[in-house]
C-alpha cells in the first residue's frame, strides 16, 4: 500500500514538473488601420475576399461587438492605439506620447519576452523605444502613400536608423519584416511580435491586380448610404477624411471607393497569410496566440460620411479575433467588448500580473464560458462633440454642442437609420440610457454636458464645397476624385 502511494506521488510530481516546463505562449499581434468590422467574409460579408482571415476566424474566437473607446482627436488612430497599448481610456493617458503609462510590450519585455515591432506607431518615438527591444520598418506617423512609406529600423546599436523610403507596398514591407523576425526565433525566449499595417487606411490605392476584380464586380452601397449627413456632427467642415469625395456622395463614387478599400483589405489579407505561413514554418504555431484587430472603423458612404469621426457603429466598431492554445475554434460572442480589453486579456492568458490602473476587462472568461458578458454597456465619447452609449439592444447618441439626440433600436435597425427620439413609447429607454451615459462620465471624468431634451439640428448642405487633396494622395487618386477624370 505504501509502495502504491509512493508511486502515485512520483507520478503526480512528474506530471506537475511537465506542466511547469511547458513554455510560455508567444503572441503574434496583427493590427489593421481603419478597418470596418463588417469587412471579413467569414463574418458575413459575401462581397469581399479575405481567405486567410476567414481561416483565422474558423480556428479561433471572434468578438462581434468590439469597440474602440471613442477618441480625443479626429485622427482616431492616435487615441485608439494609445488605449490599446496602455489599457486605459483616453481620459487617463497622454495619447500623443504615452508618457508615464506602462505599455503592453514593455510589460511583456520585463517578463522575459522578446518584443518586436513593425509598421505604424502613431504615439511618438520615445514610447516605441520603451515598448520594443527589436524593430524594423517602423513608420512614425499617421499615414503616407502606401508605395512611399517613410520607415526607420532599430539598429544593432539600439538607436533608430535615419528615415528611409520603403522599397515595397506598405503591407508587403511590414509582412516581410515580421517574417524575417519569425524565421530567426529559436524558441529559447517567448516573443511578442506586433505587426501594425497601414492598410486599409487611405490613400485607397491597392495594387492594380487587387482593385481590378472589385471594379469588375462593384461592392454594393452600404444599407445606410446617404448622399450627405443632413446636419453638422461637428466634423463636417474641415476634416480631412470627409474631403476625399465631393458632396453629395454619389453611388458611383462610393462603390468605386469601396472597391479600392476592399482591394487594400484583400491585399493585406494575403500578407497576413504569408506571416501565418512563416509562423507555421518556424515550428512555433502551436505555442502562439494570434490576435487580429483594428484601430477604428470607417464610414465609406454610411450616413453620407467617409471617415471615422463619428460614434455610429460603422466608425466605432472593429473586428477582433483571437486564435491559439486554449481558445475555442470557430466560436464567437456578441458581448460588448473594447480594444483596451486586450491588455488585461493577454496578461490573464499569459499568467502575468497586470500593472495597476488598467481600465479594461479580461475577455478570457467569455471564451471559457464562465461569463456571458464583461459589461452591460459601452460608452463612446468623441472629442467634446459626440457621446454615445449602447446596451445589447438600444443606443443613445448625444451631440452636446447642438443639443441633438438620436435613439436607435439596434435589434430592429442595426444600421442606425430610424431615429426614435421623439416617440413617447421609447421615453423609458432615453431616460435609462442617459443615466447610464452620465454614470460612465462620472467613472472616467468626462464633463461634456448631455442634452436633457432634444433640439432639432440645423440642416446642412455642403454641395459644391471646395476641396483640396492632401500631399499623400497619388496622382491617379487626385485625378479621379478631385479632378473628375475616369479611373485608370
Amino acid at each position: 500500500m505504501k509502495l502504491l502511494a509512493l508511486l502515485f506521488v512520483i507520478l503526480c510530481c512528474g506530471s506537475l514538473a511537465g506542466a511547469a516546463q511547458k513554455p510560455p505562449l508567444n503572441v503574434l499581434f496583427l493590427f489593421a488601420d481603419d478597418m470596418r468590422a463588417d469587412t471579413i467574409a467569414a463574418h458575413g460579408n459575401p462581397h469581399i475576399q479575405t481567405p486567410h482571415l476567414d481561416r483565422l476566424a474558423a480556428s479561433g474566437f471572434s468578438f462581434r461587438n468590439h469597440y474602440v473607446f471613442g477618441g480625443n482627436s479626429g485622427a482616431v488612430c492616435v487615441p485608439s492605439r494609445a488605449m490599446l497599448m496602455s489599457g486605459k481610456t483616453w481620459f487617463h493617458v497622454n495619447t500623443a506620447t504615452l508618457e508615464g503609462a506602462r505599455l503592453l510590450p514593455e510589460v511583456l519585455g520585463e517578463h522575459g519576452y522578446a518584443t518586436f515591432g513593425t509598421g505604424k506607431w502613431h504615439n511618438g518615438q520615445p514610447s516605441w523605444r520603451r515598448a520594443f527591444r527589436q524593430g524594423k520598418t517602423v513608420m512614425f506617423g499617421g499615414m503616407s502613400d502606401h508605395t512611399k512609406v517613410p520607415v526607420r529600423d532599430l539598429g544593432p546599436d539600439g538607436r533608430l536608423t535615419p528615415e528611409r523610403t520603403g522599397e515595397k507596398f506598405s503591407s508587403e514591407l511590414f509582412a516581410d519584416s515580421a517574417i524575417e523576425f519569425l524565421r530567426k526565433q529559436d524558441g529559447r525566449k517567448p516573443f511578442f511580435a506586433y505587426v501594425a499595417f497601414t492598410a486599409p487606411h487611405d490613400p485607397r490605392q491597392p495594387p492594380e491586380e487587387y482593385r481590378a476584380p472589385y471594379y469588375r464586380s462593384l461592392p454594393p452601397l452600404p444599407p445606410n448610404f446617404l448622399p450627405q449627413l443632413p446636419f453638422d456632427n461637428g466634423m463636417m467642415q474641415g476634416g480631412r477624411d470627409e474631403n476625399l469625395a465631393a458632396w453629395p456622395r454619389t453611388e458611383a463614387v462610393i462603390r468605386d471607393q469601396l472597391a479600392e478599400y476592399y482591394g487594400l483589405i484583400t491585399h493585406m489579407d494575403e500578407q497576413i497569410g504569408r506571416i501565418l505561413a512563416a509562423l507555421r514554418e518556424s515550428g512555433q504555431a502551436d505555442n502562439t496566440l494570434i490576435v487580429f484587430a483594428a484601430d477604428n472603423g470607417l464610414a465609406l458612404g454610411s450616413h453620407g460620411l467617409l471617415g471615422k469621426q463619428s460614434v455610429f457603429e460603422h466608425s466605432m466598431q472593429v473586428p477582433c479575433i483571437l486564435a491559439g492554445p486554449g481558445v475555442p475554434r470557430g466560436k464567437s460572442t456578441r458581448a460588448l467588448t473594447y480594444l483596451l480589453d486586450l491588455f488585461p486579456t493577454l496578461c490573464d492568458v499569459l499568467r502575468l500580473p497586470p500593472p495597476p490602473g488598467l481600465e479594461g476587462e479580461s475577455l478570457k472568461p467569455l471564451w471559457e464560458g464562465t461569463r456571458a458578458k464583461v459589461r452591460d454597456t459601452v460608452f463612446l465619447p468623441f472629442l467634446d462633440i459626440q457621446r454615445a452609449v449602447r446596451d445589447e439592444r438600444w443606443k443613445l447618441i448625444a451631440y452636446p454642442k447642438i443639443g441633438h439626440l438620436q435613439l436607435f433600436d439596434l435589434r430592429e435597425d442595426p444600421y442606425e437609420t430610424v431615429n426614435l427620439i421623439g416617440r413617447p413609447e421609447h421615453a423609458v429607454h432615453i431616460v435609462r440610457l442617459r443615466r447610464q451615459m452620465q454614470e460612465w462620465q462620472t467613472r472616467v471624468g468626462d464633463t461634456a454636458p448631455i442634452p436633457a431634451t432634444p433640439q432639432p439640428p440645423s440642416l446642412l448642405n455642403l454641395t459644391g464645397r471646395p476641396r483640396v487633396p492632401d500631399q499623400w494622395q497619388p496622382t491617379w487618386i487626385v485625378r479621379k476624385y478631385f479632378q473628375g477624370r475616369p479611373r485608370p
